[in-house]
């Protein structure tokens, strides 16, 4: 399974990419912001995207509503500090299937990727 981690800090894309390599998935590319992803987006195929909301150039949420104008399945979860019922809202709303608060353990992590897969699958 092919997933896109976007996330302007190279530290938390490493937590991340550690946390997947031992739930088994490894074929795995980065951005550092919505604007790299988007150029990234197309080439590689992803079959999940994890997406932070806070980042410079185009923010997480800029990217999920952009990247959704063309993409409609693609499952996406933000993975962010941004905790507020609103902003979650604003997330779903933009075409997130699932949110994650960081700092988040392996196991959410590895639990909110099962539950969008699951979810997603059912959908298709």
């Amino acid at each position: 399974m092919k997933i896109l981690l976007i996330d302007d800090s190279k530290t938390m894309r490493n937590i991340q990419k550690s946390v997947l390599a031992q739930l088994g998935y490894t074929e795995i590319e980065e951005a550092c912001d919505g604007q790299d992803a988007l150029s990234k987006v197309g080439a590689f195929q992803p079959d999940l995207i994890l997406v932070d909301w806070n980042m410079p150039t185009m923010d997480g949420l800029s990217f999920v509503k952009a990247f959704r104008q063309t993409n409609k399945t693609t499952p996406a979860i933000m993975v962010t500090t941004e905790s507020e019922k609103s902003r979650v809202i604003e997330a779903i709303k933009a075409g997130v299937n699932n949110y994650v608060i960081k700092p988040f353990t392996p196991d959410l992590l590895s639990q909110r990727i099962n539950e969008t897969l699951a979810k997603t699958k059912l959908a298709a």
